[in-house]
């Protein structure tokens, strides 16, 4: 289903970054050492993350874009499985999980599949690992800077791909703010939990996700209550 799919990208784009200990191979320039430090050392401080998000889906097959954007809530208890809420403003949607299972339910359609964290792991492979909080970007990915490392605004892009073969998918970019990094040279120490302005997932058919955070507030406290879904009276449930 392309919904699922979509949302899958998505997840994976925000949760990888949120479960890995980053360091820049021994080849790595020194800077590319600092943006990944920056990276590394602010996700080690993430407890949770309430954001804006857009999002933006090119589908190589049928050359068709599609938009998406809403509020993205990340939690991510010690030791446990990381809990999410992504509320899709346009078109209305929502997936929600509490570390266990997952709901992805569509209003127009009265539909809410049910999944269960497992077996979104054992489908997406080492992109999905993030959601339990136990990947390492440098045990799996091979990290570089995209063309000369930086965008209009001088900001950094990473590109990441995994070091093994039929993974969920091809290659990812992270756009760290160039503020950041230089928080982390200044003060040997990173200051922001979550560095991230925008992120880019290509999959192994050539498809493109592509997606923009705004209004970032981190470690507020959110409660597991904000992570729970109750399915409305009249919708279908359908389990894979």
């Amino acid at each position: 289903m392309l919904m699922k799919r979509i949302v899958l990208s998505m997840v994976t784009l925000a949760l990888v970054a949120m479960g890995g200990e980053a360091q820049a191979a021994a080849t790595g320039s020194a800077e590319l050492k600092d943006v990944i430090a920056t990276v590394e050392q602010g996700y080690r401080q993430l407890r949770d993350l309430q954001a804006d998000f857009s999002q933006k889906t090119t589908l190589a097959a049928i050359k068709r874009d599609e938009k998406g954007g809403g509020e993205l809530l990340m939690r991510m208890p010690s030791g446990d499985a990381a809990m999410f809420r992504f509320d899709y403003r346009k078109p209305k949607q929502q997936i929600v999980s509490d570390g266990k299972q997952v709901w992805f339910y569509i209003p127009e359609n009265k539909q809410v599949m049910i999944s269960d964290v497992k077996s979104m792991l054992a489908q997406g492979g080492v992109a999905l690992n993030y959601l339990t909080g136990l990947g390492n970007v440098s045990r799996d990915f091979k990290i570089s800077f995209v063309a000369k490392g930086r965008d209009a605004k001088g900001n950094y892009l990473l590109e990441l791909v995994p070091k093994k073969a039929g993974q969920a998918f091809a290659k990812l970019q992270l756009t760290v703010p160039a503020g950041s990094v230089e928080k982390f040279r200044k003060n040997g120490e990173a200051e922001d939990p979550f560095p991230i302005v925008s992120s880019v997932i290509f999959d192994q058919l050539g498809n493109r996700t592509a997606i923009d955070y705004s209004k970032v507030k981190v470690n507020q406290g959110l409660s597991t209550g904000r992570f729970q879904f109750k399915v409305p009276a009249g919708v279908e449930v359908i389990k894979p």
